[in-house]
């Protein structure tokens, strides 16, 4: 758990800790191999966003903190699976016995369903909200429905919207979407690289 780090102005910056019971991470497990609950693996509930400055009446507040929840995706698939994360797709495909000798046995493919399976199981066993990349792709296309009608253009980055699993098998693979107008504000604008 990363402390906080709270700057006001040209003030000293000042560390605090955040205690361990506020806030609630879910035991990962799997609905039918026991032995991924012996990975020790577990995800924070509730995603908390602090480094994408908002933009709003002319004024840039840099750090406007937001949450939101979770979808299965974004934990199993691109959380704990990219290599650049946690990368733990091989340690998946170890335990379920997949061949990983070539690409073509698509072993990253199955270990990657069955830890996104862990994952939305976990959080649902768990109680906490959890939504999944084909609901969420059918609303947010009903989303898109109801600003056309009302004339409004609904403006997303294909590659935000199009989950990192299954994406053709989700309405929202088969369509183009307006790209973002980077001047439209109010805004949450990209986290400020730097280095």
């Amino acid at each position: 758990m990363l402390p906080l780090i709270v700057s006001a102005g040209a003030g000293t910056p000042e560390c605090y800790e955040i205690p361990a019971d506020a806030v609630l991470e879910v035991p990962l497990r799997h609905p039918e191999h026991a032995w991924f609950a012996e990975l020790r693996l577990r995800w924070h509930a509730v995603p908390a966003i602090s480094n994408m400055p908002l933009v709003i009446g002319g004024v840039t507040y840099p750090a406007a903190p937001f949450n939101g929840w979770y979808m299965g995706t974004e934990i199993g698939a691109r959380n704990l699976a990219d290599a650049d994360r946690y990368n733990l797709l091989p340690v998946v495909a170890e335990r379920l016995g997949l061949d990983t000798s070539s690409e073509r046995t698509l072993w990253r493919d199955r270990a990657l369903v069955e830890m996104v399976r862990a994952v939305q199981y976990s959080f649902d066993a768990a109680g906490v909200t959890m939504a999944d990349h084909h609901g969420e792709s059918k609303r947010f296309l009903t989303h898109v429905q109801r600003e056309e009608s009302a004339g409004r253009g609904c403006p997303a980055d294909w590659s935000w919207i199009v989950p990192p699993v299954s994406g053709g098998l989700t309405p929202v693979y088969h369509r183009y979407y307006d790209e973002p107008d980077p001047e439209a504000r109010p805004a949450f604008l990209p986290p400020q690289r730097t280095g």
